[in-house]
């Protein structure tokens, strides 16, 4: 046996062990993972002057008033004040006019950029975007997320459940393994969340910044020894399609704090 695949099959078998050490004779009841952080991190998300998530939604609120040159419209020119985005962000991924594929909120609002004010599109996890989707999420804070009532949605939620069910990668692993299976359980110490996405965009002290969803999921697949989807990939939309659809009902906690 090659000195790759050996490493490959010890990790698998220590992270096996892992998730079988202080197991829970039940599972949680579906959660956020809010309420799997301690009390200072929950205090943390709670306290908007202690929150380091609400510096992207301060930077936000000004892009959303700001002018491109091309078009001399901001986004309020549009949709007026941030506070007419209350609910959208609990209702996406969905299609747009004209569209046979879903978006994300985060490719909803490059749309908007490059096709209503002629401005370049923001690159995917730049500071600017991730300023803007947490900003109009933000004021779908505390509401229900509410994905759309679509038949055109169904072989999308679809695909997406059949991608967090499939086992990939070195380690063999799916989604469902660690995040349903396993959910409620310690890994390395850590409490194994449910991955319902309400806080996205979220700070992670990890990343010491705010991130999106998919740069979570990229995340995930590398830690399962998997090769990352390509970054417009329609993986990830189907991925966050699925979570978000289980997750209806739970409430938005935009921007969120997580270790």
């Amino acid at each position: 046996m090659s000195g790759l695949r050996r490493g490959s099959v010890c990790l698998g078998l220590c992270l096996v062990a892992a998730l079988t050490a202080n197991a829970q004779t039940d599972a949680p009841s579906r959660r956020s993972g809010y309420h799997d952080m301690g009390k200072p991190l929950q205090a943390m998300q709670d306290d908007d002057m202690a929150n380091p998530g609400m510096l992207w939604v301060g930077e936000g609120a000004n892009l959303w008033n700001q002018r491109f040159a091309a078009a001399d419209k901001s986004c309020a020119d549009c949709h007026g004040a941030v506070q007419s985005m209350s609910g959208v962000a609990a209702r996406y991924p969905a299609f747009t006019a004209g569209s046979d594929q879903p978006v994300t909120l985060e490719q909803r609002i490059n749309l908007c950029r490059t096709q209503n004010q002629r401005a370049d599109r923001l690159a995917d996890g730049s500071r600017e975007l991730m300023a803007l989707t947490a900003v109009v999420a933000h004021q779908s804070r505390n509401q229900p997320i509410a994905p759309p009532d679509d038949p055109r949605l169904r072989p999308f939620i679809a695909a997406g459940e059949a991608l967090y069910r499939l086992r990939q990668g070195q380690l063999n692993l799916s989604c469902a393994q660690c995040h349903d299976d396993n959910a409620g359980r310690k890994l390395a110490g850590v409490t194994i969340p449910q991955a319902h996405p309400t806080g996205y965009p979220i700070y992670r002290l990890e990343w010491q910044s705010l991130g999106s969803l998919k740069r979570r999921l990229r995340n995930c697949l590398v830690g399962m020894r998997a090769e990352p989807y390509a970054p417009d990939a329609p993986e990830y939309v189907q991925l966050e399609l699925f979570l978000m659809d289980r997750a209806r009902g739970l409430k938005l906690e935009t921007p969120g704090v997580r270790p």
